[in-house]
C-alpha cells in the first residue's frame, strides 16, 4: 500500500470519527440539555428531562427556601409548608426539543435560561399565607425608607449631603413574585436586596440632583437682609431662613412659601401701626387718646414675601425698609410725627402743624349732628388734594376752590358761601360731614399738606365755645381793599391805607380777609406805574 494511499485512509477514518462524534452528540442533545442551561434558576447542564425531574423529585420532600433580608435576618419557607409537590407533563422534554441539537457545537457556548411552569405544585393560598406571616412583612418592625436630602446649613460646612435611609420596607407584590419565582425553579435562597422588592428611596447619595440642589442652597446661603426701620434695623439671614428650604419633586431647591409668610407676618405684627389708637398731646394741653385709626405704617405682606424669596434666591445681600401698603411719617414714637392737621370737633377748631411748627389754626363748621351728618372722628391720613373740585351728593352739588379728602367723602374745603365759623353752628346748620373753612384757611392748608398728610380728628369736652368767630376788624379792611378800585398814580395812599390796616390784624383776623390778593396785585400795580 502506498503512502499516498495510507494518508487517505487516516484522513477518511479522522472524519469518520468526527462525524461520528458530532452526530453522537446530537443525539446526546436530543435528549439532554445544552451546558449552561438552566430551568427556572437551577442548573440542568447535561441532564435529561428524567434526571431533571428525579433530582427535582427527590428534594422537593425536604426542600425549604431561606430568605435573606437587608438587615442580616433569615426566614425559612419550607416545602411541607406549603403542599410543594413534583407535577410533570411533557413540558421538560418539549424544552429539550426546541434546542436545536445539531447546532450544538455553537449552543454549548452560550447561557441558556430556561423556564417551566410544571416542575412543581403547591397550594397557592398558603404560599400567600406564609410570605405574609414572615417578621420581614410586618409592617410595624418595617423601617420606611428616606430620601437623600441636605443637612442643616452649618457655619463651617454650609449645607451638605444627609445620607438616604434605605429602610426595609417590601413591596408586597414584587416580595410574593419573587417567591413563586424561586420556589417553582427550586431555589434554595432568596435575597429580598437583589430580587428588588424592597421599596427603596428615590434620591440617594450620589443623585446629582442633589448635588447641585446643595450648590443653589449654598449660593443662596449667602443672602443678607439689612432692614432699617426708622432707628430700629433687623437681620435676615441664613441663620434664620436656612431652615425654610425643601427639595420639590424635580430636586431643585425652592423655599417654603408659608415659612416666608410667617416671617413676613410677624414683621407686620411688629411694625404695623395702622389701625391701632393714637395719642395726641392736644393743643389745649391735654392728651387724648383716638381709638379709630385708618392712618399709620401697614407692611405690604405679599410684596415683601416676594422680594424676600427673590434677594435669597439671588444670593443678595442688601439693606432696605420694608414694603408697605399704608406709610406714616415717622417709625418713632407717634407715628404722624410732629406734620398734621389737629381738628378738635368739640371746640370746632383747627391747627395745622407742620415740622412742629404751627402754620395756622381757624375755627370751622363741621357735620349737622341734628340730621346725623356729624364729621367722624379718628385718624387719617389726606385721600388726595385738588383745586377746583364740585362736591355732589344726593341734594346738592357744590364747587370749592380747595378739596382734601381724608375720610371717604368727608374732607377740607373752603366754604365762601359761610360768613361765620366755629361756636355751636354745626349742631343745627353744618355741613354734611366736611370740615368747611374760611377761604384763606383752607388755601393755606391746600399748599402746606399733600397725600396720606395726617388728619387728627377728635372730641374733647371741655372745650366748647358758644360763639361763632365773626372778626369785624377783617371786614373793615376788605372794604378798604375795595376802595382802592382801578390802580392808578393816585391810588398810593389808599394802597397804603389798606396794607397798614391788614397789618394790624392779628393772625387769626387776617384768615379772614378774603381779597388780600387783590391788596397784593394792586401794590405790584402801582410799583409798574411809578
Amino acid at each position: 500500500m502506498s503512502t499516498k494511499d495510507k494518508k487517505r485512509i487516516i484522513i477518511v477514518v479522522i472524519f469518520a470519527v468526527v462525524a461520528a462524534f458530532y452526530i453522537g452528540m446530537g443525539i446526546f442533545f436530543m435528549h439532554h440539555f445544552f451546558p449552561g442551561t438552566t430551568l427556572n434558576g437551577r442548573k440542568v447542564s447535561g441532564c435529561s428531562a428524567q434526571r431533571v425531574k428525579d433530582d427535582a423529585t427527590d428534594e422537593i420532600h425536604s426542600y425549604q427556601l431561606s430568605i435573606l433580608t437587608r438587615d442580616g435576618n433569615t426566614e425559612i419557607i419550607k416545602g411541607t409548608d406549603i403542599d410543594l409537590e413534583p407535577q410533570w407533563d411533557d413540558a421538560t422534554e418539549k424544552l429539550i426539543e426546541k434546542q436545536a441539537a445539531f447546532l450544538w457545537p455553537v449552543q454549548i457556548f452560550y447561557r441558556h435560561e430556561l423556564t417551566s411552569e410544571t416542575l412543581v405544585d403547591y397550594d397557592e393560598e398558603k404560599l400567600q399565607e406564609r410570605i405574609q406571616t414572615l417578621v420581614c412583612m410586618d409592617e410595624t418592625k418595617q423601617i420606611p425608607p428616606e430620601n437623600a436630602t441636605f443637612s442643616e446649613w452649618d457655619k463651617d460646612a454650609g449645607y451638605t449631603i444627609e445620607p438616604c435611609v434605605m429602610g426595609t420596607t417590601i413591596d408586597r407584590d414584587k416580595m410574593s413574585d419573587a417567591v413563586e419565582i424561586a420556589i417553582n425553579g427550586l431555589c434554595e435562597t432568596l435575597s429580598v436586596e437583589e430580587a428588588g422588592a424592597y421599596v427603596d428611596p428615590k434620591i440617594k447619595d450620589d443623585d446629582e440632583r442633589l448635588a447641585e440642589a446643595i450648590d443653589v442652597l449654598n449660593q443662596c446661603a449667602g443672602a443678607r437682609i439689612t432692614y432699617t426701620i426708622g432707628e430700629k434695623t433687623q437681620v435676615l439671614d441664613v441663620s434664620t431662613f436656612g431652615a425654610w428650604f425643601k427639595l420639590d419633586k424635580d430636586v431643585k431647591p425652592v423655599l417654603r412659601g408659608k415659612k416666608v409668610k410667617e416671617y413676613v407676618s410677624d414683621l407686620a405684627s411688629k411694625y404695623n401701626t395702622c389701625y391701632t389708637a393714637k395719642k395726641l398731646q392736644t393743643s389745649y394741653g391735654k392728651e387724648v387718646t383716638i381709638p379709630v385709626s385708618h392712618y399709620g405704617w401697614k407692611v405690604d405682606e405679599e410684596a415683601e414675601k416676594e422680594q424676600i424669596i427673590e434677594t435669597i434666591k439671588a444670593g443678595e445681600v442688601t439693606t432696605r425698609d420694608l414694603n408697605y401698603s399704608m406709610t406714616a411719617n415717622s417709625h418713632e414714637g407717634n407715628d404722624y410725627g410732629d406734620s398734621y392737621v389737629e381738628i378738635n370737633l368739640t371746640a370746632q377748631h383747627l391747627f395745622l402743624y407742620k415740622d412742629g411748627q404751627l402754620v395756622i389754626d381757624s375755627d370751622f363748621v363741621s357735620g349737622n349732628v341734628s340730621k346725623e351728618n356729624g364729621s367722624p372722628t379718628g385718624a387719617y391720613g389726606i385721600t388726595y388734594t385738588q383745586k377746583d373740585a364740585t362736591l355732589r351728593g344726593d341734594d346738592y352739588e357744590t364747587p370749592v376752590a380747595y378739596w382734601m379728602p381724608f375720610a371717604g367723602n368727608v374732607g377740607m374745603h373752603d366754604a365762601s358761601w359761610r360768613s361765620k365759623f366755629g361756636g355751636s353752628i354745626y349742631k343745627y346748620g353744618g355741613s354734611h360731614g366736611c370740615i368747611n373753612l374760611p377761604v384763606n384757611v383752607a388755601k393755606v392748608i391746600y399748599e402746606n399738606v399733600g397725600k396720606n398728610y395726617p388728619v387728627l380728628v377728635y372730641e374733647l369736652p371741655g372745650t366748647e365755645s358758644t360763639n361763632s368767630t365773626n372778626p369785624k376788624a377783617a371786614e373793615e379792611v376788605e372794604k378798604l381793599i375795595e376802595e382802592i378800585g382801578t390802580v392808578t398814580e393816585d391810588s398810593g395812599d389808599a394802597i397804603k391805607k389798606a396794607e397798614t390796616a391788614y397789618d394790624k390784624l392779628s393772625a387769626t383776623e387776617k384768615i379772614y380777609v378774603k381779597n388780600y390778593d387783590t391788596l397784593t396785585k394792586a401794590r405790584k400795580q402801582f410799583e409798574k406805574k411809578k
